[in-house]
């Protein structure tokens, strides 16, 4: 496997997307001339509104709206004016109610996205450093990673994982002034809280730790004045905690709010704050219906809405507990998150209840993990009670027939969200095929095997016979693997589907850029497994190629993929795998649709490099047929460094020479970064020695015949595919000796003495293999992870 291509986030956030909005689930436009907050208008219907955010339906209060119309015929729509020059007449008024509120000095931000890029660069300084939960709101890890340019370090932590926390804390605390945790109140998908008080506790043990909040979905509908969930945790504000609440949302009108005890820093953020400074300011409409709303929050009334909404939270939590189906966190927030697993499960469920009559959200990556999708339900004091039953008997009846509709069960999607599920069924419904699952390919059945796999890299019958005996039995966790064998047949014994899986440690940072891999390597020293988890994967991390065998003109073949699915499942909690992995797979390939709604991401990988030959052909006929600036390459780069070496094909090395090779593999192996992975046990290179199927074409300058600068580590598969797999180098010879031009020259030189008819050249190098004739085509592997935490290390979602 080689070093993956650093993947574009919005791409794969675009993908999803795409998906959900085919099935007429996202960016719909609401119908109507009016809108009440009870329900909503999609298409030709109205609908039921369980989605909004306006928890105490106050942005439908004719005091809100009366003084935002008085507002704009007074002032007009807008106020074009920064406000580092000033502030629209209604400002003063807002500011100086709404610090009354919090009991500290505020901010009125334009919003919170823009509120958060403007504070956190100003608020944190180059000597800190940051620890966000994996799970706080976008808009914060966002404006976080700016501080990456100012060589901030930025780590992510397991969500609400005090344990890490400290263990982060700890590793800072020497090196760094202050060490931010950011992290959300309320969570908007889930609805869970952040442990304020069991935070305050670190605090109190660690002076240096300072808290970033972000309650826009704990404000208005808890809490003194409405101030939210955090400020009803920590009573007063203290100076280390900077918390941000929304004028949106519950409080009905438009903005967002930080709260800041510190005089000093409140007064650093509001003189100069990046976008605070030079965005434009709230329209006179959104400031006078905060103004309205603030009256309301500063009232004994606000205590009368909470409670009206409490009761209404309260009494759908009631109606939830008679039924089976899956609520992710149990709590008293307005926000109710009820799992689906695959998002095709959850458009299914979505586009049955609005057909019901019911409006809800779906959760989708990168807010949730693509397998973790599930509707999320607010309630608000629109809904009345009757709508509220109706939703839940409809999404009881509707949750059972939207599994079926995608070929899941209730215990597949408990399990992907770690719940304990009602029944404990964990059969695998074979849907009338023949399923073999084996932990050794000497009981697959070689002939079979081989008609399904051969000719695809290095993973024919022997190939495999040779990875177990390398890959077990070593004593060290990263070298041993476990297999397991999956074939499915129809009923007359013909395979529909083929594949291996191997179970093996990973590096958690394998994806990640270099120079943080080298920091983790320093850690790595005196804990070798620091940042490591355990892997199902297709494949392994030996091998490359098209991995899954499956017969396109099966009409069973999507059964078949349910049981490989269903199975990957079993395998992955049996074991307690992070993350499954499948590869390799082509840009258009005609499964991507289905991986994605099983719950993968897709992420691209190094182009993947053949050359197919013709018949008959000689190496001087294959140069021949180069183009003409390919043929002026290999002259002056290749040709001309031949008479420099000697070139020899190695089946049986003796010690010295193994042991060249493997020091050759493991100078390149080192200096790849990019790829972080272990390394190959030292029995490997015994085996291959010993196996007949393994050769070392090995290069040396004329002048020391007996000191190898560079080999190609080679497997012949079936007489008819050549695999150079792996390749070992001398740095310090390579740019004499063109060593590593000369090794895909003679590979393709050996392969065509053999009479092969493919070479699978791999992933490395794309541009010096095209140069030689290769065959250069996109590749692309499917992740799926209950924790987007894991995404994060890997590197996947780098640059979010």
């Amino acid at each position: 496997m080689a070093k993956i291509k650093h993947n574009n986030f919005l791409d794969t956030v675009n993908a999803v997307f795409t998906d959900a909005k085919q099935e007429g689930i996202l960016h719909l436009y609401a119908k109507g001339g009016s809108f009440s907050g009870r329900t909503i208008g999609i298409g030709e219907r109205k609908l039921f509104h369980f989605g909004t955010t306006g928890y105490l339906g106050l942005e439908q209060d004719m005091r809100l709206k009366r003084a935002a119309a008085d507002a704009i015929m007074a002032y007009g729509t807008q106020f074009p004016l920064s406000k580092s020059y000033i502030s629209h007449p209604l400002y003063d008024q807002l500011e100086e109610k709404v610090t009354t509120m919090y009991g500290s000095p505020i901010i009125i931000t334009k919003n919170s996205t823009l509120g958060h890029l403007g504070v956190i660069p100003s608020a944190v300084s180059d000597r800190d450093a940051i620890i966000l939960d994996h799970q706080v709101h976008w808009s914060v890890q966002s404006a976080s990673k700016v501080l990456k340019n100012r060589s901030v370090p930025i780590d992510m932590v397991r969500h609400n994982d005090l344990n890490i926390l400290e263990d982060k804390i700890k590793s800072h605390s020497n090196k760094r002034e202050r060490i931010w945790y950011m992290a959300d109140g309320i969570y908007s998908m889930y609805g869970d809280y952040a442990p304020i008080r069991e935070l305050m506790a670190l605090c109190n043990r660690y002076p240096q730790l300072f808290l970033y909040i972000d309650d826009v979905h704990g404000m208005g509908w808890i809490g003194k004045n409405g101030t939210g969930y955090a400020l009803s945790e920590l009573g007063e504000l203290p100076d280390n905690v900077l918390l941000f609440g929304t004028l949106s949302k519950t409080f009905g009108a438009s903005g967002a709010v930080l709260a800041c005890a510190d005089k000093k820093m409140h007064n650093k953020i509001k003189t100069f704050g990046g976008p605070l400074t030079f965005s434009a300011q709230l329209e006179p409409a959104s400031v006078a219906a905060a103004i309205a709303s603030a009256d309301i929050h500063l009232s004994p009334e606000i205590y009368e809405l909470q409670n009206d909404l409490r009761g209404r939270i309260q009494y759908f939590n009631g109606l939830l507990q008679d039924t089976d189906l899956p609520l992710v966190d149990h709590n008293n927030s307005p926000v109710f998150y009820i799992g689906t697993g695959m998002p095709k499960t959850g458009y299914n469920f979505v586009n049955r209840l609005m057909k019901e009559g019911y409006y809800v959200n779906l959760g989708l990556f990168p807010a949730v993990p693509v397998k973790n999708t599930g509707v999320r339900i607010t309630i608000s004091r629109h809904n009345q009670k009757k709508e509220i039953k109706g939703l839940i008997e409809a999404m009881a009846y509707h949750f059972p027939k939207a599994l079926a509709d995608t070929n899941t069960t209730p215990q597949r999607v408990f399990h992907a969200f770690k719940l304990r599920p009602k029944t404990k069924d964990d059969s695998i419904e074979p849907h009338g095929l023949l399923v073999t699952l084996e932990t050794s390919i000497e009981k697959i059945d070689k002939t079979i095997w081989n008609r399904c796999m051969a000719h695809r890299g290095t993973f024919d019958w022997d190939g495999l016979k040779f990875l177990e005996e390398s890959f077990s039995g070593n004593g060290q966790r990263e070298h041993d693997w476990k297999f397991w064998y999956l074939i499915v047949r129809d009923r007359n014994g013909t395979p529909i589907l083929a594949t291996y899986l191997t179970l093996s440690l990973w590096k958690d940072d394998m994806l990640a850029p270099p120079k943080l891999s080298a920091e983790i390597e320093a850690l790595r020293k005196e804990t070798p497994y620091h940042m490591t988890s355990k892997v199902l994967s297709m494949g392994s991390l030996f091998t490359e190629g098209g991995h899954l065998y499956l017969d396109a003109s099966m009409p069973l073949k999507h059964r078949a993929l349910d049981i490989l699915f269903q199975n990957l499942e079993r395998l992955e909690k049996q074991h307690g795998a992070k993350m499954v992995v499948l590869r390799d797979f082509g840009e258009n390939d005609a499964l991507h649709a289905h991986f994605q709604g099983q719950g993968f991401v897709r992420v691209q990988m190094p182009d993947s490099c053949s050359v197919h030959l013709d018949k008959g052909i000689s190496i001087g006929d294959y140069i021949g047929q180069l183009s003409a600036r390919n043929r002026r390459h290999f002259r002056k780069d290749i040709l001309s460094k031949i008479p420099l070496t000697e070139v020899g094909i190695i089946e049986s090395p003796n010690p010295a020479q193994l042991e060249r090779i493997r020091e050759l593999y493991n100078n390149v192996h080192s200096n790849n970064l990019g790829l972080n992975t272990f390394s190959f046990p030292a029995k490997l290179f015994d085996n291959m020695a010993a196996h007949p199927n393994w050769e070392f074409i090995a290069i040396a300058p004329k002048e020391r015949p007996e000191q190898i600068i560079g080999a190609m580590l080679c497997y012949k598969n079936g007489g008819q595919t050549y695999v150079p797999a792996f390749v070992g180098l001398d740095y310090g010879s390579n740019e004499v000796y063109g060593t590593y031009r000369q090794l895909l020259y003679r590979t393709i030189e050996r392969a065509i003495d053999l009479k092969c008819r493919q070479i699978d050249l791999g992933m490395t190098a794309a541009f010096e293999k095209r140069k030689l004739g290769a065959l250069v085509e996109g590749r692309y592997a499917y992740l799926q992870t209950a924790d987007n935490y894991i995404l994060e290390r890997l590197g996947v979602l780098e640059g979010r």
